[in-house]
């Protein structure tokens, strides 16, 4: 039976459930499974299957037996009846890549794979609990809206979505505000996404007031936003791999390590991955790390890819904790240091497990701006600049199996930044082109955790 464990140590043996619900472990750290289930022998099984039928299989893998068979195929099929493709994440052969297209859900970004199921997933859990739930989230974009879309509504559900205002795309800030249920609140902090996810830790480390209002998480430190992820891993190498040995490599441009990180867990399961490929634009600490051994904080550079503006990736300590070999106690000392100095590093054989595990390329705005128009010209394709960062750390990289590239959002979401390719704003979808004449609603406030707290509990009370 899968149980869950923190990766500092003081909180074990968690069933699915409680994982899922707690969010972030009660001592600081992040949630992993106990044990990686190997599926080596089973992928001559699982080939035929859909979409729909590879989550459930493997889903079943990490649920702890909390949730009956039937009930777990209806949740997952009422997750994705709501994505426009019937393959829920294709993958299409442009060029020399494959692109695996994780935009088809109804805010046109990947994060909906995961928020649409871990939404239902919280829905399925309240039932047995007699408390509400307090969600609290910080978002650099794409996580707010598909977590207020697969929220939005639900009963005993409240959503607190932090974003950092001025710093995310118009069409991303309008798919958040736009949305009026009673139960969303959005807040436009005045700072940066790196200041929101702090605050939603700070308050998440506040064991009382945690507890008291049942605060729960959607952010990518809940494990099953990751557990959702890796489906598509499986899914996209069915899809391109002839036999079932076949190595195939990812691309996937990343900020919060969260995307990619499902990929690390899909091959530690057996899946045959060759190279995991990280793709980080001009805020390169990820880059740093895995080039030159130094996870080092820098300035905050605003991008044209800016759901990857980020220089503390929240998912990295669950990498860490594997690379020191399940020490929570070397685990705690890199994350000393690091809250106290803003510097990690390691070197010799630590460095070349890490470097052997990932590889990595940072790209610049003017070579997204030159992806997005070279690659529309060789293949009509357009992609987004998040994808585009995947596409160029592709082409840097010399790559010798097959490659798939994550496409993260819906180009449309980021109109300004395909005008200066292309010299003109891709048409809209029709679900994005009315948002436009919407009434919103959002408050601003301080990027101070105590401001954050009152306006909750006055809200709450209200």
């Amino acid at each position: 039976m899968a149980r869950y464990s923190s990766t500092r140590g003081q909180v074990k043996n968690l069933l699915f459930e409680e994982a899922v619900m707690m969010g972030l472990a009660d001592d600081g750290g992040l949630l992993v499974p106990n044990e990686i289930p190997l599926i080596r022998n089973t992928l001559p099984e699982w080939r035929a299957l859909s979409f729909t039928e590879l989550s459930l299989e493997v889903m079943l893998l990490f649920t702890s037996g909390r949730i009956p068979r039937d009930e777990l195929k209806k949740l997952i099929e009422r997750s994705f009846d709501t994505f426009r493709h019937p393959e829920i994440t294709p993958v299409k052969s442009v060029g020399q890549i494959h692109i695996l297209e994780l935009f088809h859900g109804p805010t046109f970004a990947f994060k909906d794979v995961a928020l649409q199921f871990l939404g239902n997933l919280f829905e399925f859990f309240l039932k047995e609990r007699n408390h509400p739930l307090r969600i609290l989230g910080a978002t650099s974009g794409d996580t707010g809206s598909a977590a207020i879309h697969g929220l939005h509504g639900k009963k005993g559900v409240d959503v607190f979505m932090l974003h950092p205002k001025g710093r995310v795309s118009p069409m991303q800030e309008l798919q958040m505000t736009t949305v009026l249920d009673p139960n969303i609140h959005n807040l436009a902090i005045e700072g940066t996404f790196d200041d929101a996810q702090a605050i939603v830790k700070r308050l998440f480390n506040d064991q009382d007031f945690k507890k008291n209002y049942y605060l729960g998480s959607v952010n990518s430190i809940n494990w099953a936003r990751i557990l959702a992820q890796i489906v598509y891993y499986f899914y996209a190498w069915f899809q391109v791999s002839k036999d079932d040995s076949e190595l195939v490599s990812f691309v996937v441009p990343t900020g919060n390590f969260g995307n990619v990180l499902a990929g690390y867990y899909a091959k530690r399961m057996g899946l045959p991955i060759d190279k995991l490929v990280i793709g980080t634009n001009e805020n390169d600490i990820l880059h740093r790390f895995f080039s030159k051994g130094e996870y080092h904080r820098s300035e905050l550079k605003e991008t044209f890819s800016p759901s990857m503006d980020i220089q503390i990736s929240s998912n990295f300590e669950r990498y860490l904790f594997d690379l020191a070999g399940n020490s929570t106690e070397q685990l705690q000392r890199w994350m000393k240091d690091f809250e106290q100095s803003g510097k990690l590093t390691i070197e010799g054989d630590l460095l070349k497990i890490a470097q052997n595990d990932f590889v990595s390329a940072s790209v610049n705005d003017e070579e997204i701006v030159e992806t997005i128009r070279k690659f529309h010209q060789q293949n009509g394709y357009l992609l987004d600049p998040h994808t585009a960062v995947g596409v160029c750390a592709a082409e840097k990289i010399k790559i010798r199996t097959p490659v798939i590239c994550l496409a993260c959002a819906h180009p449309a979401k980021f109109g300004e930044t395909i005008r200066k390719a292309m010299g003109n704003v891709p048409e809209l979808p029709d679900e994005l082109a009315v948002l436009e004449n919407l009434e919103t609603h959002c408050k601003t406030v301080p990027a101070d955790p105590e401001k954050i707290k009152e306006v909750i509990l006055e809200t709450l009370e209200a």
